[in-house]
């Protein structure tokens, strides 16, 4: 059994002590880094207003109900696999779409 020495001051005592980690730390932790991820991912990421310019919530609504139609026309039609081509043209804006295996 090691000899305790006599003597020491408090600093001595607990020099090569090292706190283990609670786990209340390392969940406090582990959320100010999800936090500083968030608020970087955020930072990078447009606005949403400024991808939506110029949308009135009727106007996107509208937009909305067509993409649902066309949805479920192309189900109907049996193409399950496909993507949109967008295309502008000066004032026009064509939405098409392509079928992915045709790609």
């Amino acid at each position: 059994m090691p000899k305790i020495p006599r003597g020491l001051t408090d600093k001595d005592m607990i020099r090569n002590y090292v706190e283990e980690e609670t786990i209340e730390q390392q969940l406090l932790t582990a959320a100010k880094k999800a936090e500083k991820m968030r608020l970087a991912a955020e930072a990078d990421a447009p606005p949403a207003q400024l991808a939506k310019a110029g949308f009135t919530p009727e106007l996107t609504d509208k937009l909305g109900r067509e993409l649902f139609a066309l949805k479920v026309e192309l189900s109907n039609a049996g193409v399950k696999s496909y993507n949109f081509k967008i295309k502008r043209d000066g004032d026009k804006i064509t939405l098409t779409v392509v079928d992915k295996k045709l790609y």
